[in-house]
């Protein structure tokens, strides 16, 4: 069967030159003179630019102290196949050797250059003058992180011991490489151990040090000897030249014996050097001369060939950092120091790394110089652009003139952690406290901020300040931080990573990403609590004080007038009316959208859609058209552009839910020197959003202070086309070079004109912005300038997105906005209003929702990459260039990525390669049987509610017929689908009486059954009845989104389903809430195969530039299965704009995905299933030859069961019924299982037919060999340069067959204490014979998932509800997390303690009480004694918590109950059912996206109401006696289970709290008699009317 997708008709050209001429004559004839870009100058080979060429050439019980290294030598040791199990020893009996280094044969790859430690050079000329996206995508990581600190400012060797203790409980937060040994990294930050080096000088015979002039280097030096010596000599010139005085080297002690196998291979020469610092008194200026020394070491070095080998891990008086790649069990075994009783400080930063890239770099490790950062940078790209802008204009006095010295201030060839360390370093040592530098560089989300406005809005004005003079570096993150004399911790402003913190009476801090990690006497607990979204503390190591969130904020504040000079210099654009009428005629406007490229869609589907409903439209069934280069029609130059998205190492954000945390302002005018403070920094004009009026426009050009000046963009074709339009980059560079030396503050890149000449057609708008925001950043000049696009050529959310990523501040739609003047003045549209056909909007309002669309859009794109802010979304070039040349993307997108020469391929990429082989045909008789082959098959994970329960059924059928694997998608499944048919009786069963075409002993099962974000359907018997389970991160259509089930297609079965209500809209969040980054993904992967060992865990993820580093994580984080889906699939309704705009094709995240576990080791561990737009054998084909084990179909199995692609799945509508809840149209469903039985065997013989041809008798045979593979001898103008090298190149094979891959056993999370709970006679008595037993256990925070398998084998014999038994389990002790996950009905749990995230994930029943220990120091409801997103996608079972939760508490609630003391953001959020009661404080954002169920809260002291997110849910008193009691009842089992003093004072006096409780109230819950205090009579009236009737 040949290929669904034909190429077109192709066209050989004599001459590239000559055909782009031509094609140019002929849009020239057609009046449409630039529309495709790439014709015009994609061949140009030339030198761009003067810019251009000056920048090429310049689990245990808690050890006493004397057995903690004996301890942390066996408490972590890997076991078997997963990367991330492990056991805990002496408490639990269990011993095990350490793993063999020798393990690492089974992977062993040489070590090559890139393994090598890489410098942080010092000199822009000595590496790439621009960020670039593959150095940033290769590197990235999270991690455990914690600080322990002494508020006496007493140095111990018991802070040391306690620090490595903690190490030791989270090495579940970190990874290894494939030899299960080689840690991504850990270290440790702690103050100079002096009597330690002060001992060590004795013996050298050495003078004393003296303290307060002594600098010490801890220094990675080159592996090699003669190299060692050789770096040495470099660094002690440059000491000796800044007349510093060396006064020794030391030979850090180490152990290499306890080193992975990798680590060893790259692992350096560890050196302590020690300076005297002589000319110099204070801290600060010690500090600062270290700095410049390293500084201009590292220039230097960065020149040598050794350059990469040397790193300073510290320089400083201060502070010392002690990492490696190694396990956090092995740092305080592999450094001699940290053994030794003499090193003590008064404070210990720890840190445990999960690197996605497996390949040992030392420097990476973490703590960095000042921070240690748990977490990813989303913005990197544009942060280092920045960084690069301001070099110029960074000055200070502190620095004396020497600022040159210590340029560069970023590296992008270094991690997003060491380059927002720089950043941070950079400001420290510029007199800034660590304190007001992580306000600046990491800012809360402050605007609409009840709690902030009141306690501190000073801070208000602070953050406005700096809004404009520094980007914030966006992403989440959990920084610790210290100069050695404050240390302190923040969280990113949307608090998407854990931090706790508590304090002890003898005046010991605490903050860790886990409680539990040092054994702690809860007596002496004083003080616990949580950081919360944009919180910090911070320890004052001098003054002895800690200072909480609001205090930090204050005292930060208040050191300069910020207030005064905002208020008298920062000024807002005040909102231009819109225009009322047209500008120009009908005819002139047609001409004006023919010349910019608008089709009549474009017009038609996007800008009038937008005008009249004010969002975006939607579409369905995925994108099927060529990509533009591709494409023998013109595109517009945003059509060679992709946006990135978050998945895995970082989460998306829902702009809807959570849009508090997002802003679209963005400053207007110079940015000047952030080094000095002063009121002229402030001298700015703030846009409320990017997108600007013709009015709003002409404000900005009349403001004398901008200095605006208006640079055209055209050029003159007449002077022939070689050259013209790169000459006119070029001076048009030039023209705003000039006028920002003349001081223009704003510049306005135009295309407008009167009348479009052919022979003068305008630069694409995109490409003029961005070669000259890349022009100004190379010149020094862009901080003192801002770019405004006053544009025709952009329409669509995506030319927004682009525009402002490639350095655009704001731009104005010009003809886009006349377009929609013209639609709503049009005889179509006024008689279609006067009809009532389309709702009635004026000219004005077209225009508002037009812009409302598109902010909406912008809000969208920035949220799907996990971006909250606008302003550091400008310049950060969040996209991939798929088929533009490398001269244009140097010289405008500098730094983006196109991993095949400018090229990128949709379903044709398929058609530029045919197989060779050098093997000769063999019969088709000796090919593996299509039966076999047909295993290999899955159809896409389509949820019942998207389509009906017709098709998804005769789906599984079919798939369970030949052996393949369907899908469940999200939504659950109908348990009557789990047992084969044993009823069927001419082809209809009385089972499954919908369907036809039956046979005895089918079965409806979906092997493969989804656990995605809205958790819908995921029950324990769910989970347990699975071959496999699926983890959705993205999907294809709309990756980096969520989803919305409308009402309509909510029926009863499927809110049965689903545990919710019929007709009552269901939201699947962006996904977030537990796989926000890579160590959270490795904890769902780890909680499923805790409730059902036997299933295999598949990742799915969508592909895009990086993928291969993600998926390396993802093996490392113990999933048995990748999935790599391809942008050009997706069934449901997604927005139009990602569709066509979001992801990547198959074939390059395959082929990335492949190599890079190769070269990792990690191919042998994971199999990987591939699908986007699959349709024949041929497609098999080349996706075996590209690496892939497993193929799957999506929109061609729903064709093969009848779908007529109608394209209207959205609207419940489907003619056939294949998508739609409409029983009168699922009547109409036509498909029978056997159809898609014969599509499958006929793309199998299609597979066993080329196989035959090229000579091999198996799958297995061909999988990842690249070398049948090669190019056909076709081409495109647009596609003559293509070079198909990278899909082509091989990585070499794996160890073992595909076969051998795809038959492994399920990965194993090792030995966990469920299995010693289930090991117990009497619990596996109870329940093997529904029996009652209490027990009793020690539980420590590395015990994760803890009952999770307990409830499974519960389910898997008794179901959700079956099981009439019941286990009553008290632990003790600091849980891990995710504990009580999937509790079932009969599981009465009690944690006497502490419990970390996730406590309650997808709880069927049972109870959970968490309560502290009875003698705590602290007062319980006040500290946080559960962490974040508990409760999370609950179907049951009720929760009680004496004390606070953290973030996201009963997120996605279907049916469980809860009582909490307190809770953090976003509580309720998505709840779909149940009931929560919160007796303390809440954060912001309660009940976003809450559509069922109900929430009371306490709120006596009136600051309630601003937190509540009131877009769905009412809020009311709780009035009706029915709510009443539900109230109070639960607030009795409260008092009873946990003797909550809160609860009981509350139930004392409760005719006073009554009334000082809210009841949270969706639509769907207002007729029920708990909210309704007229339930009783108007049901009573509904009766009588009823019976009258």
């Amino acid at each position: 069967m040949a290929s669904l997708s034909p190429f077109p008709p192709l066209i050989h050209p004599s001459s590239a030159a000559g055909n782009a001429t031509s094609r140019l004559n002929q849009q020239t004839q057609r009046k449409l003179p630039f529309v495709d870009f790439v014709g015009l100058c994609g061949q140009s080979r030339r030198a761009v630019s003067r810019r251009r060429l000056s920048a090429a050439a310049s689990g245990s019980s808690f050890p006493s102290s004397s057995t903690t290294t004996t301890t942390l030598s066996r408490l972590v040791k890997k076991n078997g196949k997963s990367s991330s199990s492990w056991s805990v020893g002496a408490s639990r009996g269990v011993t095990e050797s350490k793993a063999a280094t020798a393990a690492a044969a089974s992977g062993s790859v040489s070590a090559s250059s890139d393994l090598k430690p890489q410098v942080l050079s010092s000199s822009s000329h000595l590496f790439p003058p621009f960020a670039n996206l593959s150095d940033i995508l290769s590197e990235r990581g999270a991690c455990g992180v914690g600080f322990i600190a002494n508020l006496e400012n007493k140095p111990s060797n018991k802070i040391i011991k306690d620090a490595l203790n903690a190490l030791g409980c989270m090495e579940h937060r970190g990874g290894c490489g494939a030899d299960n040994d080689s840690g991504d990294g850990s270290g440790l930050m702690t103050s100079i151990p002096w009597d330690l080096f002060g001992k060590w000088a004795d013996e050298q015979g050495l003078a004393s040090f003296d303290k307060l002039h002594t600098g010490v280097g801890m220094v990675f030096l080159p592996r090699d000897e003669n190299l060692t010596e050789e770096a040495k000599k470099v660094v002690v010139n440059i000491f000796e030249q800044e007349g510093l005085e060396v006064l020794g080297w030391r030979d850090v002690p180490v152990n290499k014996s306890v080193v992975g196998y990798y680590a060893k291979e790259t692992m350096p020469n560890i050196q302590q050097v020690f300076v005297k610092v002589v000319k110099e008194e204070s801290i600060g200026d010690i500090e600062r001369e270290l700095y410049i020394c390293r500084k201009l070491i590292e220039r230097v070095a960065s020149s040598m060939s050794w350059g990469n080998e040397l790193y300073f891990c510290s320089l400083s008086n201060q502070t010392i950092v002690y990492k490696g790649m190694l396990r956090s069990a092995v740092l305080g075994l592999f450094y001699s120091d940290l053994q030794s009783d003499i090193y003590t400080s008064p404070f210990a930063i720890y840190h445990r790394r999960f690197s996605t890239n497996t390949s040992p770099r030392w420097p990476l490790a973490q703590p960095m110089r000042f921070l240690g950062h748990n977490g990813e940078i989303n913005t990197i790209q544009g942060n280092l652009n920045w960084m690069q802008s301001r070099e110029s204009s960074l000055k200070s006095p502190v620095w004396r003139g020497r600022e040159n010295e210590i340029r560069p201030f970023g590296n992008p060839k270094a991690s997003d952690s060491a380059n927002l360390d720089s950043a941070a370093e950079l400001l420290i040592r510029s007199g800034r406290t660590p304190e007001e530098t992580l306000m600046i560089l990491v800012p809360e989300a402050y605007k609409n901020h009840p709690t902030l406005t009141i306690k501190y809005p000073e801070a208000l004005d602070f953050y406005d300040y700096y809004k404009g003079q520094m980007e914030a570096w966006d992403g989440p993150a959990l920084l610790l931080f210290s100069d050695g004399n404050t240390v302190g911790a923040c969280l990113d402003r949307n608090g998407l990573r854990p931090a706790r913190y508590w304090k002890t009476v003898d005046n010991f801090v605490y903050v860790a990403s886990e409680v539990g990690v040092v054994p702690m006497d809860e007596s002496k607990v004083i003080m616990k609590g949580r950081l919360g979204p944009g919180m910090m503390i911070a320890v004052d190591l001098l003054g002895g004080q800690v200072y909480e969130n609001t205090e930090v904020k204050k005292k930060v504040a208040l050191s300069n007038p910020y207030g005064k000079w905002v208020s008298e210099n920062l000024r807002s654009l005040k909102p231009v009316k819109f225009l009322s009428s047209t500008v120009m005629e009908n005819e002139a406007i047609l001409k004006k959208q023919q010349a910019f490229g608008y089709s009549s869609e474009d017009v038609q589907m996007v800008i009038e859609s937008m005008a009249s409903q004010g969002k975006e439209p939607t579409f369905c069934m995925g994108d099927d058209i060529p990509l533009a280069v591709l494409s023998q029609r013109a595109h517009l130059l945003y059509d060679y552009f992709k946006q990135r998205f978050a998945q895995v190492t970082n989460p998306a954000i829902d702009p809807l839910r959570e849009g508090l945390v997002m802003s679209l302002e963005v400053n207007i005018g110079k940015r000047r020197n952030i080094l000095e403070v002063g009121p002229e920094n402030a001298s700015q004009i703030i846009l409320s959003s990017p997108v600007l009026n013709e009015g709003e426009l002409e404000s900005l050009l009349a403001d004398p202070q901008l200095k605006t000046q208006v640079l055209p963009t055209f050029f003159d074709i007449r002077k022939g086309v070689e050259g013209s339009l790169e000459k006119t980059l070029i001076r048009l560079c030039d023209a705003a070079d000039e006028a920002v030396r003349n001081g223009s503050q704003l510049l306005v890149l135009s295309d407008r004109s009167d009348e479009p000449e052919a022979t003068r057609p305008a630069i694409p708008i995109l490409l003029a912005v961005g070669a000259v925001h890349q022009h100004l950043i190379q010149n020094g000049l862009r901080m003192s300038t801002s770019i405004i696009a006053d544009t025709a050529q952009c329409f669509s959310t995506h030319h927004f997105a682009c525009l402002i990523g490639y350095g655009a501040s704001a731009i104005c739609p010009y003809l886009a906005l006349e377009t929609c003047r013209q639609w709503r003045l049009s005889t179509k549209t006024v008689n279609l209003m006067r009809n009532g056909k389309m709702p009635t909007v004026t000219i004005e309002q077209a225009q508002k929702n037009f812009n409302k669309a598109v902010t909406s859009g912008l809000l969208k794109i920035l949220s799907k990459m996990g971006i909250s802010l606008l302003s550091s979304y400008c310049g950060a070039q969040i996209f991939e260039v798929y088929g533009l040349s490398k001269e244009i993307v140097d010289l405008a997108f500098r730094g983006s990525v196109s991993s095949i020469g400018g090229l990128t391929f949709d379903e044709v990429l398929r058609d530029l390669f045919e197989f060779k082989s050098d093997r000769a045909p063999i019969p088709v008789g000796k090919v593996e049987p299509a039966s076999s082959i047909v295993k290999r098959f899955c159809t896409g994970g389509m949820s019942l509610g998207a389509i009906s329960r017709e098709t998804h059924e005769a789906i599984a059928i079919a798939m369970n017929r030949i052996g393949g694997k369907s899908n469940s998608g999200e939504g659950g499944e109908d348990p009557i689908r789990w047992n084969p048919l044993t009823d069927v009786v001419d082809g209809y069963s009385s089972t499954l009486p919908h369907l036809k075409g039956l046979q005895n002993g089918d079965t409806a099962t979906s092997a493969i059954k989804q656990v995605a974000s809205g958790r819908f359907g995921v029950t324990p018997t769910f989970l347990v009845n699975a071959d496999q389970l699926e983890i959705k991160i993205a999907q294809g259509a709309k990756p980096g989104e969520g989803g919305q089930l409308p009402g309509q297609k909510v029926s009863a079965y499927i809110a049965r389903l689903r545990n919710s209500k019929p007709g009552v809209p269901l939201i699947s969040p962006p996904p977030h809430h537990d796989i926000y980054s890579i160590e959270d993904l490795a904890q769902l992967i780890f909680d499923l195969h805790q409730v059902n060992p036997r299933a295999k865990v598949s990742v799915k993820l969508v592909a895009e530039a990086g993928i291969g580093t993600v998926a390396s994580g993802v093996a490392k984080a113990n999933a048995d299965i990748i999935q790599i889906s391809g942008h050009d699939g997706g069934t449901g309704a997604s927005p139009i704009s990602s569709i066509k705009h979001a992801g990547g094709p198959w074939e390059l995240g395959l082929t990335e995905t492949h190599q890079t576990l190769i070269n990792n080791g990690l191919r042998e561990r994971v199999i990987l299933r591939v699908d986007g737009g699959f349709k024949s054998g041929f497609d098999v084909m080349m996706a075996a030859a590209m690496g892939a084990d497993e193929y799957g179909f999506g929109s061609v199995a729903m064709i093969a069961t009848g779908c007529v692609m109608a394209r209207i799945c959205h609207t419940n509508n489907c003619p056939v019924g294949v998508a739609s809840q409409r029983e009168e149209l699922r009547a109409r469903f036509p498909g029978v299982p056997a159809d898609l039985v014969n599509y499958f065997l006929y793309v199998a013989e299609e597979v066993r037919g080329v196989l035959a041809e090229l000579g091999y008798q198996k799958l297995d045979d061909i999988i990842g060999k690249t070398d049948i593979l090669k190019p056909r001898d076709i081409s495109l103008v647009k596609t003559q340069h293509l070079d198909l090298s990278y899909v082509l190149s091989s990585a070499g094979l794996p160890k073992l067959s595909s076969t051998e891959i795809r038959n492994q056993d399920v990965h194993t999370n090792g030995l966990v204490l469920d299995d010693k709970i289930l090991a117990d006679p009497e619990i596996a008595d109870a329940i093997e014979n529904e029996k009652v037993v209490n027990k009793s256990f020690d539980i420590f925070n590395v015990d994760r998932a803890v009952c999770g398998r307990i409830s499974g084998a519960i389910a898997k014999k008794y179901g959700d509800t079956g099981f009439a038994g019941q286990l009553n389990i008290t632990f003790n002790g600091s849980a891990g997390q995710s504990f009580g996950c999937f509790l079932t009905p009969g599981m009465n749990v009690r944690l006497v303690g502490e419990a970390n995230d996730y406590v309650g994930k997808g709880m069927a029943g049972g109870e959970l009480v968490v309560t502290p220990v009875d003698n705590a120091g602290f007062c319980p409801e006040e500290a946080a004694i559960v962490g974040n997103t508990c409760l999370y996608g609950a179907t049951g079972g009720q929760v009680f918590v004496r004390g606070k939760a953290g973030e996201r508490f009963a997120v996605r609630n279907s049916l469980g109950q809860a009582v909490v003391e307190g809770t953090g953001d976003h509580c309720c959020e998505y709840m779909t059912g149940g009931c929560v009661v919160v007796l303390g404080k809440v954060g912001r954002n309660v009940a976003a996206g809450m559509t069922g169920g109900l929430a009371y809260m306490l709120d006596d002291d009136d600051t309630l109401i601003p937190k509540i997110n009131k877009e769905i849910v009412k809020v009311q008193r709780v009035t009706a006696p029915v709510g009443q009691m539900q109230l109070k009842s639960l607030i009795e089992a409260h008092v009873e289970k946990t003797g909550s003093a809160k609860g009981a004072a509350i139930l004392e006096e409760w005719e006073k709290y009554l009334p000082l409780f809210w009841q949270l109230v969706p639509p769907s819950e207002e007729d029920t008699p708990e909210a309704c205090a007229l339930y009783e009579a108007t049901a009573a009236d509904q009766v009588t009317t009823f019976q009258s009737a």
